[in-house]
């Protein structure tokens, strides 16, 4: 009985571990796509309001078949307008724009900061303690990125590294969105209404920036790699997003958080796969640094168990 009953934990966390490579490969086709995108000359606040758009599409349906509702009240959708904002609008403006400029590589290896941006953010509203090894883990983040952009040979054009701020805006604004909901909780939402709420309310914000700008882009064909791309994104990113809230309610989020390394691993990558793209001694140093600071800034927590049946 009790070897049976091994084996079928066994099964168990192998299916988690499965769903965990899934968020991580999922999620890390984003910044390979939006390269795709961006080369093709489509621009941020169009890619935004078809990203907020599918992403309601298929949020929307699974919201549906749970049989669950969508909370409507003033202090909701202005909940919804700040996760709009800060979780995608503003951070995906500037990854988008970056992304013109650098390769797709380096954009995953700098979204890789989100947890050490997180703890000082963190610190200075008084939501954690300080601890020597996590602030370890954020200097070997900041020697990173300083190895991208102070050696000559990092970067394939010299002229890049004037584009590594913008790139910088995006984890910075995750981070904050990360407190901010640990901080104010979430107005009774799951995370999935969140998301749909936060894509509904995206779409709003976004439609009217992405015609003024001349930015929008027409949903019909011909459609070429670009408009795959777009879709192949916010669908992935809506996937893997609920995937991950699923696998945080039954693993627990310290087994949950290891996704990070996979984002960044999978965005290398697909990036190699996709884009052809290689890089210099110093980006794999800086990404070794990365995964490091990584490891050292996430919080040490008895892993959680298993919630009864």
């Amino acid at each position: 009985m009790r070897r049976s009953r091994t084996r079928d934990w066994n099964r168990e966390w192998a299916g988690y571990a499965l769903i965990l490579v899934f968020c991580g490969a999922a999620w890390g086709l984003g910044q390979p796509f939006a390269k795709i995108a961006v080369s093709a000359g489509y621009r941020h606040f169009g890619i935004i309001f078809w990203q907020f758009a599918i992403g309601a599409a298929i949020l929307g349906a699974i919201n549906a078949a749970r049989g669950g509702r969508l909370p409507r009240a003033p202090r909701h959708l202005a909940f919804y307008a700040i996760i709009a904002l800060i979780g995608t609008l503003l951070p995906n403006s500037a990854s988008y724009t970056a992304a013109i400029h650098l390769p797709s590589g380096i954009l995953s290896i700098v979204l890789s900061l989100i947890p050490m941006i997180a703890f000082p953010i963190a610190l200075a509203w008084g939501m954690d303690r300080f601890s020597a090894t996590r602030l370890l883990g954020l200097l070997l983040g900041l020697a990173a990125i300083i190895l991208i952009a102070a050696p000559e040979t990092s970067l394939p054009d010299r002229a890049m590294v004037w584009w590594l701020p913008m790139a910088l805006v995006a984890p910075v604004f995750y981070a904050i969105e990360g407190n901010f909901v640990a901080r104010y909780g979430t107005e009774g939402l799951d995370a999935v209404q969140v998301l749909l709420g936060a894509s509904l309310v995206g779409m709003v914000l976004a439609a009217p920036l992405a015609v003024m700008t001349g930015q929008f882009i027409s949903p019909l064909p011909p459609w070429g790699a670009a408009d795959l791309a777009v879709v192949g994104s916010s669908t992935a990113h809506a996937l893997s997003y609920t995937a991950y809230v699923w696998l945080v309610t039954r693993a627990g989020s310290v087994f949950a958080a290891q996704v990070s390394y996979l984002v960044t691993g999978f965005g290398i990558l697909w990036a190699k796969l996709f884009l052809a793209e290689t890089y210099s001694p110093w980006i794999w140093a800086a990404m070794a640094l990365m995964m490091a600071g990584l490891f050292l800034v996430q919080p040490r927590k008895p892993v959680e168990p298993l919630p009864a049946e």
